[in-house]
């Protein structure tokens, strides 16, 4: 790596592209609108799903995207976008009831920031004593089991939110349907995005059936009609609530596994050591999520679509993350782009939900697979079936007028039954 605290670039035109290096301007521009191509689907439907402003969103995307490239010295290339890890306890929090904005938006923006002053702590710590601590304290058996239950935690408001008419009920599997289709007989890039071309898909279908057919409630053009190309989004500032930031404040922990994960993966495929780099990053990704929830979008985190575009392209210079970055800004600022993503049906977001939640449950699996966590052990066994059993049932401890909800029960709870059973070993 160059000298000084930014890499200097060096111009590469072929082969694997370092992170201190970079393509011509002009593949640079492409590769950076691929990737908000990459992060779009996933960075605009989580804050449907949470009743946040798609604007604001994708706005505080391109802001988070461009403190982390500062706060890591542009060594570290990464997309931050809105993180579904958020999604179970800000519905928890807020009640929100699953189409629209969300009414107790600012309540939820405040767990946001004191997620990302918990994040960014953590990474203030790893910056001075190293990551031996969290990968101790945060094994593959409780992280895969946080992420199982976040998912699972999720599942009945996906069901009740496709359980409206029968019409709304059918759409809701029409889409979970296109989803599939595209995921499993697709190839090449197209199949790299099946949850944003799937909703694509069903949204049309949709029309199609209740704009052409009248069999349902039409999608209404007209707030996209009146909407202007550019202009300010809709900013909102938190609320402090003691309950919803107990709710919200664990998921740093998922925050961190994930984030480990991804710097671990990008230093295998660029063979460059970025471990030393981890406690700048958390700290990047932590203060991107405290200015996002500020100003009223979602929590972020590094994107594993992004880390896939970089294992096809092998082009890996952070410059090509600033561009993208820009780009988020100006989707940001077009209220007309904001009014079209508030078309989406219901039943169509009802059909999105109930794939994303269970793909959230099975990262969890997947956490554990690749981690090779032996169920063999019992210590292992009893801390996961806790785990998910405290979650998935929204196992809530009341201390007078605090309430610790069942994902935070579930996390906090792993944690610390691990660490009481740590002397136990597997048998013979």
């Amino acid at each position: 790596m160059a000298d000084g605290y930014f890499p200097a670039w060096r111009v590469k035109a072929a082969g694997t592209v370092a992170p201190d290096e970079r393509p011509p301007w002009g593949a640079a521009v492409a590769l950076g609108a691929q990737h908000v191509v990459a992060m779009f689907g996933a960075t605009v439907l989580a804050p449907l799903l949470m009743g946040f402003d798609p604007n604001v969103a994708i706005l505080m995307s391109g802001v988070g995207t461009l403190l982390f490239f500062v706060i890591t010295g542009g060594r570290v290339p990464s997309y931050l976008g809105s993180s579904f890890a958020f999604i179970g306890v800000v519905i928890a929090a807020t009640g929100y009831g699953g189409h629209g904005l969300n009414a107790a938006l600012p309540v939820a923006l405040g767990g946001i920031v004191a997620c990302g002053v918990a994040y960014a702590a953590i990474g203030l710590v790893v910056m001075a004593t190293g990551t031996g601590w969290i990968e101790r304290l945060m094994p593959p058996v409780v992280t895969g089991a946080v992420v199982a239950v976040i998912g699972l935690n999720l599942a009945p408001v996906a069901v009740r939110s496709a359980q409206g008419s029968t019409f709304d009920a059918a759409m809701a599997l029409v889409t979970v349907l296109c989803i599939a289709l595209i995921a499993v007989y697709s190839r090449g890039r197209v199949r790299r995005l099946p949850i944003l071309l799937g909703l694509v898909l069903a949204y049309a279908i949709d029309v199609v059936a209740t704009n052409v057919m009248g069999l349902g409630k039409p999608v209404d053009f007209g707030p996209v009609a009146a909407a202007a190309w550019l202009g300010m989004p809709a900013f909102t500032t938190p609320a402090w609530s003691g309950e919803a930031m107990t709710l919200i404040v664990p998921v740093a922990i998922v925050l961190v596994a994930e984030n480990l994960g991804h710097i671990k993966a990008v230093s295998a495929m660029t063979g460059r050591n970025l471990d030393p780099l981890l406690g700048r990053a958390f700290l990047g990704d932590g203060v991107a999520t405290i200015v996002s929830g500020m100003a009223g979008g979602t929590g972020v985190t590094t994107y594993a679509e992004n880390i896939g575009v970089m294992a096809v392209t092998r082009i890996f210079s952070t410059v090509v993350f600033v561009i993208a970055a820009l780009v988020a800004l100006v989707l940001g600022f077009s209220p007309k782009f904001g009014a079209l993503i508030g078309t989406t049906p219901a039943p169509v977001l009802a059909g999105v939900s109930l794939v994303v939640f269970g793909l959230i449950a099975i990262a969890g699996a997947r956490i554990w697979v690749q981690n090779r966590v032996d169920f063999a052990n019992n210590r292992n066994l009893v801390v996961a079936a806790a785990i998910l059993t405290l979650g998935a049932g929204d196992f809530a401890l009341r201390f007078g007028t605090f309430t610790l909800g069942g994902i935070g029960t579930a996390t906090f709870g792993g944690i610390l039954l691990y660490a009481i059973l740590a002397p136990a070993r597997a048998p013979d």
